[in-house]
């Protein structure tokens, strides 16, 4: 028989060690699905890119905030999403994991691995929307990023921390440009992000092999949103990419990201504006397209002194229709950036590769972060190329050629095979410098044009092998003295000789 007392003293224990955990959260309900998108009633205390989570699972994010509903994109399986479901808010902004372990990585912008090599092991995180750096923050661009490429870092100089646009038509080696820019940071210190957005998988594994050939993955990390991801995660992927670049210009260092390319997301979020009903406007983009990319590139920029010294340089890839740069999202990226390189059909057609077209292409910051060695022969360059090509023109139309229309016709075609350059031989800035340095003080104008490959290969190695000083000199001052210059002359004319006899052949 149990007495009342110890039945009242197990009561009163049961009471006193019982402890309910109530967790709670605001919700709302799943009005429509579908397509991606999700249209949610409730969830009035939501925030701008906050994570949403679905009873399915699915994790999701805030993109459209009205007055009685919210719209929804959604990362993985959106078929899973009905009418009806409920959906939390998670208090968490979205963000991707960035750190020094994700370098050598592929992943996608959720940073979930791609390249079969388990999960990326990093604790820190980072919002994959920040605000860009202020003016005060910022310091005027004056260090070089060597792209490797002759026709580049001679006529349209790009400086760390800047953004220059790379733009023209399919198929024109928009992306062989950017890849070789990410081969010539070997050794430099600089971190590369290539984030891929909308590209087939094939090509993407491609240029991932490259990378791995050349011993580029080690300091670089490739984001890939492909042609078979959603829309939505086609358009976090250039924000995921710049959120990890950013881990890096914040602790002081130097990185460079590629966005390839920007047509292809300003079509996903027009494909996610249109599905949640925003207004169209031109071409039926939204209202806000030039501010989709807008604050994306304003977060590249060198920092000042106080804040670290690092550098964050952005390439971004915009693919024309026709060669027109007049359409709308090219229009809104050539405003946004520092410059663009601007690559014609005609020219890749013809042979030239890069087919950079020099009177289009402009760099409105890198000219003060060009090495002065590089300044010294590559000054008439430009003129003499845009005069050449001019020229070429008016000539088809007449035979009767003057003595100096001929020698700068002569000498445009010199210099016009002398920048060609085979894509994923990136030069070193001093072998550039000697390159066109025996172009532009006249000593290719008694060259065949078809031997100047030959003749540039040569020098190059002549150089190392004679005159190893000459070229430590350079690189140690960056500048080409008046002792430096005579030293050059004798050298290139000592070359001059041996290729004539065909000794060097």
């Amino acid at each position: 028989m149990l007495r009342p007392d110890e039945i009242t003293a197990i009561i009163k224990k049961e009471i006193e060690g019982f402890a309910k955990e109530f967790d709670s959260y605001e919700a709302g309900i799943v009005t429509s699905a579908g397509d991606g998108v999700a249209t949610v009633y409730g969830l009035s205390g939501v925030m701008a890119n906050e994570l949403i989570e679905f009873s399915s699972g699915e994790m999701g994010i805030a993109f459209s905030l009205m007055t009685d509903s919210v719209g929804c994109i959604i990362f993985g399986e959106a078929h899973k999403i009905k009418e009806g479901d409920t959906v939390k808010r998670t208090g968490r902004v979205m963000n991707t994991p960035v750190g020094d372990s994700i370098v050598g990585r592929v992943i996608d912008p959720l940073g979930k691995p791609l390249d079969g090599r388990g999960p990326v092991e990093t604790s820190q995180t980072r919002r994959i929307e920040h605000v860009a750096p202020s003016v005060v923050e910022r310091t005027p661009v004056k260090e070089p990023l060597q792209t490797g490429l002759k026709a580049i870092d001679s006529m349209i100089p790009i400086g760390r921390g800047q953004r220059e646009l790379i733009i023209g038509d399919r198929g024109i080696g928009k992306t062989a440009i950017a890849v070789d820019t990410v081969l010539n940071q070997k050794d430099k210190g600089v971190i590369c992000i290539y984030v891929a957005i909308g590209q087939k998988a094939s090509s993407v594994a491609q240029i991932i092999q490259k990378f791995r050939d050349y011993g580029a993955m080690q300091y670089t990390t490739v984001v890939f949103a492909g042609a078979s991801d959603s829309a939505s995660l086609q358009y976090i992927a250039p924000y995921a990419g710049c959120a990890i670049a950013e881990h890096f210009l914040y602790s002081g260092r130097h990185a460079l990201i590629i966005y390839d390319d920007l047509s292809k997301h300003a079509v996903a979020y027009r494909q996610l504006s249109l599905l949640l009903r925003r207004p169209p406007g031109r071409e039926a983009y939204p209202g806000d397209v030039f501010y989709l990319h807008s604050r994306l590139l304003e977060r590249a920029c060198k920092l000042n002194d106080k804040l670290g010294g690092g550098s964050l340089t952005a390439l971004p890839v915009i693919e024309t229709k026709e060669g027109d740069i007049s359409s709308y999202i090219p229009t809104n990226v050539i405003s946004i950036t520092d410059g663009q390189i601007y690559l014609e059909t005609a020219l890749f057609n013809s042979g030239i590769k890069p087919a950079i077209n020099v009177g289009l292409s402009v760099s409105r910051v890198g000219g003060s972060a060009q090495i002065s060695a590089m300044k010294k022969v590559a000054g008439r360059l430009r003129l003499d190329l845009a005069q050449y090509r001019e020229l070429a023109a008016f000539s088809q139309f007449s035979t009767d050629i003057d003595k100096s229309t001929g020698a700068q016709l002569l000498r445009g075609a010199k210099l016009t095979e002398l920048l060609r350059q085979d894509q994923y031989e990136p030069l070193d800035a001093t072998d550039q410098v000697i390159a066109l340095f025996s172009g532009t003080k006249g000593f290719l104008d008694d060259v065949n044009t078809e031997d100047i490959k030959k003749f540039e290969k040569g020098l190059l190695n002549f150089m190392r092998t004679n005159h190893p000083e000459v070229i430590e000199e350079m690189k140690k001052t960056l500048a080409i003295s008046d002792d430096t210059e005579k030293q050059l002359v004798r050298a290139v004319t000592a070359f001059k000789n041996l290729f004539a006899a065909g000794v060097s052949k």
